[in-house]
This record gives structure tokens, C-alpha cells and sequence, in this order.
């Protein structure tokens, strides 16, 4: 069982990053507007499933990777700390995506959007990021099995990714024309999220012991 400080602190990043614009989150609210919430939830028990899948690969070839190599926790902190930068400027960058600018898709099954949804995710380089570079942070070596830390961390972001996509599932539509009349509230929430992931990077970086919370 993961440090409750180091569970805590991974539950606020998991939940910036569940909220911060990616393939996944635009996928999930383009196919619940086009074709409506239940293709969306479908669709998220695509994405949730290529979560799972990460997740495994992730806890079995990180506990290898920590017991085999001495420095490799210090190698993969640093690329968590720059994969949390790089998430922080394409949350601010000028011209920087919406989560609600979404593109008009053909009407597909529900097998289709499952497989869709799964694809969305395994294709998606920053999840491959996240679990291989970020979620070792908040494994602490000397608190129990790393196998098992990573497996509860892994399930407390996917559990965290369930709620949150599937609240703006429920509420795609209605959300999406709220933020579109009101552009300043999107400004602020791009900048919000920028900064909490940044502040977060530069506590990894001079944090040499790589311990956060």
C-alpha cells in the first residue's frame, strides 16, 4: 500500500491530469455530442480498458526496472517532472486546444465505439508517459511491495478517470454551450490547470530525495 501522503498527492495529479485536454477527453465529448451519452460511456469503457492494459505493463515492467537499476528512479523522475511541464504549456500555449471544440463523426456501434475508445487510448503517447515516467514518483521502495503500490496507484487514476469522464459525459452538451459563450472561463481554466502542473514539476525537480507530498 502506497504512503496516504504519496496516495493523496497522486489522487490531485490524476484528477489535473483527467481534466487537462487530450485525444481521450476530446474523443469522449465529440462522440457524446454527435451521438449521445450512452456512445459516450460505451467509448469510456474503451478508454478505461487501455488504461487497464497500461497499467499491468506499467507495474510489472517498473518493479523490474527499480530493482534491476539503481539510478532509475532518479532518471525517471526527471522525465516526470518534464512530461508535467510539457503538460503545462499545452494547457497555456497560445492557440492551445479546447476540450469542447469538438469534430463532426459518423454514427457507429457500440462494439465500434468500445474498440474506438480502447485505440483512442493505447495510441495515445501521454498515457504511455504517465504511467512509465510519473506514476513511479509516488512509489516509495521502502513502504511495502512496489508491484502492489503501483497496481493501487494505477487503480485510484483509472477509478479518478472513470468519475470525471463520465460526469462530463453526462453533462457534454450543456457544458460545451456554457463554455462557448463564456470564452474567459476556458482562459482561466487552461491557466489554472497550467499552473498547478508546473508548481508540481518544479517540486519534483528539486525534491532529490523525488518524493512528492
Amino acid at each position: 500500500m502506497p504512503e496516504i501522503t504519496s496516495l493523496g498527492a497522486f489522487a490531485i495529479v490524476a484528477v489535473g491530469l483527467s481534466l487537462s485536454p487530450g485525444p481521450n477527453m476530446a474523443y469522449l465529448i465529440s462522440r457524446t455530442i454527435v451521438q449521445g451519452r450512452t456512445a459516450g460511456l460505451v467509448s469510456l469503457a474503451g478508454v478505461l480498458a487501455g488504461f487497464v492494459f497500461y497499467m499491468l505493463c506499467a507495474a510489472f515492467g517498473i518493479t523490474a526496472l527499480l530493482l534491476a537499476v539503481p539510478f532509475a528512479y532518479d532518471a525517471i523522475r526527471v522525465a516526470g517532472a518534464a512530461y508535467l511541464l510539457w503538460l503545462a504549456w499545452q494547457a497555456v500555449r497560445p492557440g492551445g486546444r479546447s476540450l469542447f471544440e469538438v469534430h463532426d463523426l459518423p454514427h457507429d456501434s457500440q462494439s465500434r465505439l468500445f474498440w474506438m475508445g480502447l485505440l483512442t487510448n493505447l495510441l495515445n503517447p501521454k498515457i504511455a508517459v504517465m504511467y512509465l515516467s510519473l506514476l513511479p514518483q509516488f512509489v516509495a521502495p521502502d513502504h511495502g511491495a512496489i508491484l502492489g503500490q503501483t497496481l493501487v496507484l494505477g487503480s485510484v487514476q483509472i477509478l479518478i478517470s472513470m468519475m470525471i469522464n463520465g460526469l462530463v459525459i453526462l453533462f457534454a452538451g450543456s457544458v460545451a454551450r456554457q463554455l462557448r459563450a463564456r470564452p474567459k472561463w476556458v482562459a482561466a481554466q487552461r491557466w489554472a490547470m497550467g499552473a498547478v502542473l508546473a508548481s508540481l514539476s518544479l517540486r519534483m525537480i528539486f525534491d532529490s530525495r523525488a518524493k512528492i507530498g
